[in-house]
């Protein structure tokens, strides 16, 4: 058994929505599809889960939220039309929206999730509905019925072990089922969706949960690029990448795949397809547990994110202090900070982390930091970009370090770290923010010019 996910572009309108399910039709592999909410139709259009938000926002402000909410449903009215379906359904769509709002208007953490999941919940219905019309035996299958299980934490909801019991049973179902991605239901029976992007994690739950042979993911590009399209010219396909390369390359700024989808996959070792619902045909990027190493290229892709912070700390014998870290790690917790990266010397320590983690707080956590650590040296720098070259061959070759510093200072750009993780399928350059378009190019053309 296939489970087939597919992305917000992927069924922004109706054109798109038969194109789905044409592909959908002609594997009978294809049992469980996962669904996102409508995307967008165009470069100058709004994501449906964008409309979605704004409706939260007047309803939370007291305003007349009316024309937001019809501006929602005319979004699933126009498909519908194209569709040539009953109007029914936006009915009850309308009646579902109005039901949140009177049930959660002072209870704003559960309004939101509530009012998000319908942007996935109301398409997979109509989908469903319409394969249904079209004489293919097919299931609407809300997330409670599946048993998709998870805790109860707001806009960051975690799959619960137990629930992939139940999901199992989605094997005894004969029809086509349609699944809402992005949320699921705790014990409490409260809506809860996952980190933005969740639709990819609901998917790799089910493909684990029914215990999928293969798990396709579809959007709108064929396979994942080794460098970012927008800075690279017509970028290389990669055709076979790692779970742990693909994790890497997710949290620099790779946007096709969302990186806490891996990990359901990762446990059972259930390999993932990237494919174009534009181009079904093409063979796409297969993610899996390993892969043959191509001695002659050992770089698997560059990935370069913006939006990061450094905290430099200098304490002169700072080997010899016992704790001394751990009194920082303290005052990140205390001030609810996560960090991503922590290069350091003797007498030197830096914390690399995401300049929205400590947004706000800067002030105070340096204080604190000054007045318990008694520090020979502090200073900090959101002005920073992270350059990630990321390849499982990296570990038995010798030279890619140097064939990068070298890229690097042949443009001119400064390394202000150098970190390598213990599993040597990656390095992390820290960069200034303005040098790092131009850092993804440098390393880009020597790394896959048959150079490095």
């Amino acid at each position: 058994m296939k489970v087939t996910k597919f992305g917000g572009s992927s069924v922004a309108n109706a054109t798109q929505i038969k194109k789905v399910l044409k592909i959908i039709n002609s594997d009978p592999e294809r049992q469980i599809v996962i669904v996102s909410a409508p995307g967008k139709r165009h470069s100058e259009d709004t994501k449906t889960t964008d409309l979605l938000i704004r409706l939260y926002e007047k309803v939370c402000a007291n305003l007349d939220y009316t024309a937001k909410k019809n501006e929602i449903l005319q979004r699933y009215g126009n498909i519908i039309a194209e569709l040539n379906m009953s109007d029914a359904l936006l009915s009850t769509m309308d009646e579902t929206l109005e039901h949140y709002i009177a049930t959660y208007h002072n209870k704003h953490n559960r309004l939101l999730d509530a009012l998000l999941s319908c942007g996935e919940d109301f398409n997979a219905q109509l989908i469903a509905s319409y394969n249904q019309s079209q004489g293919i035996p097919t299931r609407y299958v809300s997330p409670k019925e599946a048993g998709i299980m998870v805790t109860d934490l707001p806009q960051n909801a975690q799959i619960i072990d137990e629930a992939y019991e139940k999901i199992y049973q989605l094997n005894d179902y004969e029809e086509k089922l349609i699944i809402p991605g992005f949320f699921g239901y705790s014990r409490s029976s409260h809506i809860v969706t996952f980190p933005r992007g969740g639709s990819d994690i609901t998917g790799a739950i089910i493909a684990r949960g029914v215990r999928a042979e293969l798990y396709e993911n579809f959007t709108d590009v064929s396979g994942i690029f080794r460098a970012n399209p927008t800075v690279i010219k017509h970028p290389e396909i990669i055709k076979e990448v790692t779970y742990r390369e693909m994790r890497e390359l997710s949290y620099a700024g790779f946007g096709v795949f969302h990186d806490e989808a891996l990990q359901p996959l990762y446990k059972d070792r259930i390999p993932v397809v990237i494919k174009n619902t534009n181009a079904p045909e093409d063979p796409g990027t297969l993610i899996q547990h390993d892969r043959e190493i191509n001695k002659e290229n050992v770089i698997c892709g560059i990935s370069c994110d913006k939006g990061f912070t450094v905290i430099s700390v200098k304490k002169y014998l700072m080997n010899k202090q016992v704790g001394f870290i751990k009194k920082i790690l303290a005052i990140f917790e205390d001030y609810d900070i996560s960090f991503d990266h922590m290069p350091s010397g003797i007498d030197n320590v830096s914390f690399i982390m995401r300049t929205s983690a400590i947004k706000g707080k800067e002030k105070f956590v340096l204080n604190a930091i000054q007045k318990k650590c008694d520090v020979d040296e502090l200073y900090i720098d959101d002005n920073l970009a992270i350059l990630m070259i990321v390849g499982e061959g990296m570990y038995s070759t010798i030279g890619t370090a140097n064939c990068i510093t070298h890229a690097l200072a042949k443009d001119q750009i400064n390394l202000k770290m150098i970190n390598q993780g213990s599993s040597e399928i990656s390095m992390m350059f820290g960069i200034d923010l303005e040098d790092a378009d131009k850092a993804v190019i440098a390393t880009y053309q020597y790394c896959f010019s048959s150079k490095c």
